[in-house]
Formats: C-alpha cells, sequence, structure tokens
C-alpha cells in the first residue's frame, strides 16, 4: 500500500447517511487524536471502521456516542448537526454502544442486567424473550452473575441489553476482543442479521477479517483520518497485516 493510496480522496456514499462526521478533530488535552475525520454510515448497512491500535477508532466511537467533544467539524444524524451532543442526548436519538471490553454490568446477574434496559420503557419479559431466543445460553445463566460468565457470553449479554433500547445506531467497538474465534465468527453473524432488520451499526475493529464478510463498506483508519472508504473487497485486498492483523 503506497502513501499515494493512502491519502487518496475519500470516496462520497451514494445513500443518505444515518450518521456522518464532517472533518471531526477531536483532542485529549494537547493532544490532537482525531484529525479531520469524514465518515458516512447508510441507513440500515454495516460499515467497517478498521485500522490498528491508536489510529483513532475508539475516539471517533466517543464522539459518535456523545463521550467526547469535538475541537472542529460536525457531527450529523439523520439529516440534523448534533455536533456537541451529550452521551444521554445520543441515547434518547437511538444511538447505543457496546464499548470496548464488552460493558456488562458484573455484579449483577444476566436478568438484572437485561432490567436495566427498561428504562427506556421496555418490558422486562420482552427483552428476556429476545435475548434468550438470540442466545439460548443466556437463558441457562440467568440467575449468574455476569461477571463469573465467559467473555462470549459477557458480549452476547451486552448486544442483548443494547438491542433492548430499540437503537437507531449501533455502535461497536472491538467486538472480537478476548473472544475465541467460534464465538466471533456467532457475534457477527448476529450483527449481521441486525443490519438486514433495519439497524443502522458502525464497527470499529482493528482484526480487519473477522468483520469484513459482514460489512457493506469498509473505511481505514490510520493516524487520526479515515485514509480509504470501499467496498470490503476492495478494501480487503490492500490491507496490510502489518496495520490490521489477521
Amino acid at each position: 500500500m503506497t502513501s499515494t493510496e493512502l491519502t487518496a480522496p475519500v470516496p462520497a456514499i451514494d445513500e443518505d447517511p444515518v450518521l456522518e462526521l464532517v472533518g471531526v478533530r477531536a483532542a485529549y488535552g494537547a493532544i490532537e487524536v482525531l484529525k479531520g475525520v469524514d465518515l458516512q454510515v447508510p441507513a440500515g448497512s454495516v460499515v467497517a471502521l478498521l485500522g490498528p491500535n491508536g489510529g483513532g477508532k475508539t475516539t471517533t466511537m466517543k464522539v459518535v456516542s456523545g463521550l467526547m467533544p469535538t475541537t472542529a467539524g460536525e457531527v450529523w444524524f439523520a439529516g440534523r448537526n448534533v455536533t456537541g451532543i451529550t452521551a444521554t442526548e445520543a441515547s434518547r436519538l437511538g444511538v447505543c454502544s457496546i464499548p470496548e471490553g464488552r460493558g456488562v454490568f458484573a455484579n449483577l446477574t444476566v436478568r438484572e442486567n437485561l432490567w436495566v434496559a427498561t428504562g427506556t420503557g421496555a418490558r422486562l419479559a420482552d427483552l428476556e424473550e429476545a435475548a434468550y431466543a438470540r442466545f439460548p445460553r443466556l437463558a441457562d445463566r440467568r440467575g449468574q452473575l455476569a461477571g463469573s460468565m465467559s467473555g462470549g457470553e459477557q458480549q452476547m449479554l451486552a448486544l442483548s441489553r443494547a438491542l433492548g433500547t430499540d437503537p437507531a445506531v449501533l455502535l461497536l467497538d472491538e467486538l472480537s476482543m478476548g473472544l475465541a474465534p467460534m464465538i466471533v465468527s456467532e457475534m457477527y453473524d448476529i450483527v449481521g442479521g441486525l443490519a438486514a432488520e433495519g439497524i443502522s451499526i458502525l464497527v470499529a475493529e482493528q482484526f480487519a477479517r473477522v468483520v469484513l464478510p459482514i460489512a457493506d463498506t469498509a473505511a481505514l483508519m490510520l493516524g487520526g483520518r479515515v485514509v480509504k472508504v470501499g467496498r470490503p473487497a476492495d478494501v480487503e485486498d490492500e490491507l496490510s497485516t502489518t496495520y490490521l492483523g489477521g
């Protein structure tokens, strides 16, 4: 991959995006991490945000979810400028995030974790029915503390709880982290099905090839910028294992 290819203009996506970042910059103190990010997530699609650790993927997810302010640029959601949105406001708009390292309440049971999602107005019985239908293992562990379950089971619980909020946009940060390959494949099969149901999904992933099979669009992020956007097959041809791993 040449430097010319990496700095080539990022092509536009034809569909109207439900989520769009335009020239977004963000910093931790004096250290600028995002240096003008342009990114679109069309409605009902899976966009894979790929790149090595330190490239800016997680910071991008934090900006979208309202956990981190921008220093420049704009964030648009369903045609509305929501730059500077808070996490609470993002949640009310239907933006739901599963952060790196899962995000369950370790000292609560599976059922209690699902109960937390009833704050959005959902019924616990409905949340349990949907969660156990997708992931039967959770039904067997409904009374078990979440922190005592395997990493894969915790990720299943985190995803089930997120879906209980009926999200319009789902943000997944390093879904594969710490999981066995078979579990990763199972999780991404579920994610692909969610997009078919109409949920727009942005997935940040270091190990590109685990998410590319279900992605509609792939975006390569290096040094705080999105340097290439295209169809997964096209981007995969240019992936360097030095940057992205297997």
